[in-house]
């Protein structure tokens, strides 16, 4: 792949840009499988699983900058002003659509973008994603509420072009702070439609404003598929999924018979949950249940006889930390898996675990043209 706003220097977010697809993948694969060298043999590792090159994501998180008549949309340089980026290749065809269109669109609404050197002006980040039916998500980080108007003049606009996907849900986020973050805690739906419904193979899942769901629809499918696979073959009675999100793992390795714990810390994420169980079948969706608690107080707080037969858990960048890993070691439970944005955190966390031994490993490339990755293994009692 080739990007046009790489080569000029305008914006160096995929570091590996221009380098041929095949030794990307390859060097990835190589890089995380030396990072869990001292724990995953080579003999577990299985093909790494490929990702389009381009047009792969699914949101977009969009810094607005230029002027009210003339917004950017992309990110800021290095003294804050906006670099627009419209015309990047990494978004799926319909998300493409709306970024190509937005400033047009804010330019009409009035909405005055942000400066972040004079500290002057209304609009911050507009957070896009685009489901596989076709639909949009879209909330609006302002900085005050006055704009308000504006905004819902935005949606309608968005909304009577026929060109642009569907737009379901749609909100106000408030940011006041001069500071580097992308949202604040206030936020204001203006839909009737609070969730966006995200079709993942045969399940479907409700992302709400701030749910979090993989950037890459297809390689998500994937990791779920994988997992859901290894949970089949082990046949389990009981599993927990903890940092369980809108619930994808659970509403993936739920079964008939099987008693299947979905533990979330974000009690909205809990809410698009429960909406997806509403989508299974009566007898899958019978053992199925999440709960708005923190994944390390439950496990803790768990009697012996709780306990689940197989855990999944997929922690945040920084893993699971000292005391739920070193409690899954001396929990006596049969099986994990875990599922990782970061294979040095993975790393820590599976020292960390001496009872167990990885039999499964599989790298999946949810980030082309990065070093990022996701990586998921399988690990058993010794």
């Amino acid at each position: 792949m080739r990007c046009d706003y790489f080569d000029a220097g305008a914006c160096q977010s995929c570091t590996l840009m221009g380098q041929p697809y095949a030794a990307q993948l390859a060097e990835k694969q190589a890089s995380v499988a030396a990072t869990l060298s001292a724990h995953v043999a080579g003999q577990a590792w299985a093909e790494a699983v490929p990702s389009r090159e381009s047009h792969f994501r699914n949101k977009a998180k969009l810094v607005i900058g230029g002027s009210k008549a003339a917004p950017t949309v992309g990110i800021l340089d290095a003294a804050g002003h906006g670099i627009d980026l419209r015309g990047c290749g990494l978004y799926e065809p319909g998300l493409a659509t709306v970024v190509e269109s937005l400033p047009a669109l804010l330019a009409d609404a009035g909405l005055t973008p942000y400066d972040v050197p004079t500290r002057q002006g209304e609009l911050k980040h507009v957070l896009l994603t685009h489901s596989p039916d076709g639909e949009l998500m879209a909330r609006v980080v302002l900085r005050s509420p006055g704009q308000r108007r504006r905004v819902t003049g935005l949606v309608d606009a968005v909304r009577a072009r026929a060109d642009l996907p569907r737009l379901r849900v749609a909100s106000i986020n408030l940011q006041p702070a001069h500071a580097a973050v992308l949202e604040g805690p206030e936020e204001e739906l203006l839909t009737d439609e609070a969730t966006l419904p995200m079709r993942v193979g045969e399940v479907i899942l409700h992302l709400g404003t701030r749910s979090f769901f993989q950037t890459n629809t297809a390689v998500a499918t994937a990791l779920y598929g994988q997992v859901a696979a290894w949970v089949a073959d082990l046949a389990p009675s009981a599993v927990w999924d903890l940092y369980c999100g809108v619930g994808g793992f659970a509403v993936h390795v739920a079964a008939p018979g099987r008693a299947v714990t979905g533990v979330e810390v974000s009690a909205e994420a809990v809410r698009g949950a429960r909406c997806s169980r509403a989508d299974l079948g009566a007898d899958t969706a019978a053992g199925l249940r999440f709960v708005a608690a923190d994944a390390t107080d439950h496990a803790l707080a768990a009697p012996p006889q709780d306990r689940p037969d197989l855990v999944v858990v997929n922690p945040p960048r920084r893993g699971l930390g000292e005391t739920l890993s070193r409690w899954l070691d001396s929990s006596g439970i049969p099986h994990v898996v875990y599922s990782s944005c970061a294979s040095a955190t993975l790393a820590e966390d599976l020292a960390r675990m001496p009872a167990y031994r990885v039999r499964r490993a599989r790298m999946f490339d949810m980030f082309p043209q990065t070093r990022h990755h996701e990586v998921a293994v399988l690990l058993s009692r010794r």
